[in-house]
């Protein structure tokens, strides 16, 4: 009879998932979600190899003994009960298959290398967040892991009792044919002919890296999750996203607009404009609308008809303060969500959010970000992309093929400029996401003091809002007068200022300090 291998035990009835059923069908999913960036193949590869080492006898042992399956009371021979409280976390499982694809590639050369090291940082990397490759103190961190010894990492052991379908799978995937097509990617992802400095192109490969990493991780946790609670698995959204209904909603609030005055003209004028745009290829575009024009309706008016056009997954709004993402997302939930929808258009993920005053739907889908349309912060979304662990990384796969809207785009931290720029490029060159900037003051993102560092390509006819400077004229709302004069003004001066000014506009604010 042959020996099962456990990977799972479920807590409520003790139902078993085989080592052999979780890597398949991690495999599975992180295939299909590394398939955005055209890398399912190296998505199956990560899925079948990241859970190889939960074939040891250690690990076996840990298992069973930390669910009741070995009772610690029997002292008959056969007994091979652990102290699993002592041993947790300690039985390394992630190594194993971090040292097979290193092995498997690491003679094919420098290709041979840089794709084994790639794929083997993110299977030794998926319960702690990425290594530490290079060390402060100049250790290689890589290096330790991946010469580990076998005693410790069980890697013969593993092989020798590995089931023949993930054994076969794993053969299949990981030949010569593999390496080239991944190198392949490699090659047009760093894109030399753009003569970018080492640098750059060696950065996007760690955004590759990242990204693969990401959906080990996601489809890790999606299927360990699903397995404990199968109530989980139907809550998920694995239908493509509807965006018609969505439309259909936004056009009828927006032809519920009434047209006031002048102001509420232009801002039709700009909705319009955006709406017209939004049939235009994925890319990187500006909308540059002085306050008060209605970018929020606009921006989202266009993502909403871009997302249909282009059949992307998600629409992320990144908005750089908390204290209004709550304002806006609110708006956007009254016009898009209906009682009796299947699911909630609109998913909000802040630091003001308060963690009880969320249901467990919400909290389940804010793990991977796995809503249509997702407000947030600009720090949640450098989160996501440079940030230590595993929670923020896990979302990074969800930036691909969406629709990112960047509100006040111009409070971008000047420390992270270079960071933002070769991260978003990289989302719109390689993952098939469009990117829209919004604000009144329009950064030169596409021009930096220090272009050699990176900086946007944000090609000509980008800007959103044609006529730029009418529409600023048109929404002109505020005059400023200089009045300030040396040294300075009475109180009795300026009460007297107040008081003309009152009766020659209807009113007046007076702003002054604290003393």
């Amino acid at each position: 009879m042959k020996h099962i291998h456990i990977a799972h035990r479920r807590t409520t009835d003790q139902t078993e998932q085989t080592v052999a059923g979780h890597l398949l069908e991690v495999a599975a999913i992180s295939g299909r979600l590394a398939g955005k960036i055209n890398a399912s193949e190296a998505g199956r590869l990560l899925g079948l190899l990241h859970d190889v080492g939960k074939y040891s006898k250690a690990f076996q042992d840990y298992i069973k003994s930390a669910t009741g399956m070995l009772n610690p009371d029997r002292d008959d021979r056969d007994n091979e009960y652990i102290d699993s409280q002592a041993l947790k976390g300690k039985i390394d499982h992630s190594t194993a298959g971090a040292q097979w694809i290193w092995q498997r590639f690491n003679d094919y050369g420098p290709q041979g290398k840089l794709v084994g090291q790639m794929l083997a940082v993110c299977l030794a990397s998926h319960h702690g967040g990425l290594l530490d490759c290079l060390k402060v103190n100049g250790k290689n961190g890589f290096q330790k892991r991946i010469t580990k010894e076998d005693v410790k990492t069980n890697l013969q052991e593993c092989l020798q009792v590995a089931d023949n379908e993930v054994m076969k799978q794993l053969e299949g995937l990981s030949g010569k044919e593999f390496l080239e097509n991944f190198w392949a990617d490699l090659v047009r992802i760093v894109a030399p002919e753009k003569k970018d400095s080492p640098v750059i192109q060696q950065f996007r490969l760690g955004l590759f890296t990242r990204f693969l990493f990401s959906c080990l991780i996601d489809a890790d946790r999606i299927n360990s999750a699903d397995f404990e609670d199968p109530s989980k698995a139907k809550a998920r959204s694995n239908e493509p996203v509807d965006w018609h209904v969505a439309i259909e909603r936004m056009e009828a609030k927006n032809a519920s607009f009434q047209i006031r005055n002048d102001i509420d003209t232009v801002r039709r004028k700009i909705s319009d404009q955006c709406r017209q745009r939004a049939e235009d290829e994925q890319g990187i575009y500006t909308l540059t609308v002085p306050t008060g024009g209605g970018k929020t309706f606009s921006s989202m008016r266009y993502a909403l008809h871009h997302a249909k056009k282009h059949n992307v997954d998600h629409i992320i709004y990144i908005i750089p303060f908390t204290s209004i993402i709550e304002q806006n997302a609110e708006e956007i939930r009254k016009v898009l969500e209906q009682e009796g929808d299947e699911f909630p258009w609109v998913l909000e993920h802040h630091s003001g959010l308060e963690p009880e005053e969320l249901d467990w739907r919400t909290k389940l889908i804010t793990e991977n970000w796995d809503a249509p349309i997702i407000f947030t912060t600009m720090v949640q979304f450098l989160e996501v992309l440079f940030g230590g662990g595993t929670r923020g990384a896990r979302r990074m796969h969800t930036l691909a093929n969406s629709v990112l809207i960047f509100d006040e785009i111009q409070s971008l931290p000047v420390n992270c400029v270079h960071l933002f720029c070769n991260s978003l490029q990289f989302l719109v060159d390689h993952a098939g996401s469009t990117a829209v900037l919004c604000t009144a003051t329009q950064p030169l993102l596409n021009d930096l003091r220090n272009p050699d560092k990176g900086q946007l390509d944000i090609p000509a006819g980008h800007e959103l809002v044609d006529n730029m400077t009418e529409v600023f004229e048109q929404l002109k709302r505020v005059e400023i007068n200089n009045l300030v004069r040396t040294p300075g003004c009475s109180e009795e001066e300026i009460a007297e200022l107040a008081l003309e000014e009152l009766e020659e506009k209807g009113s007046c604010l007076i702003v002054v300090n604290t003393q």
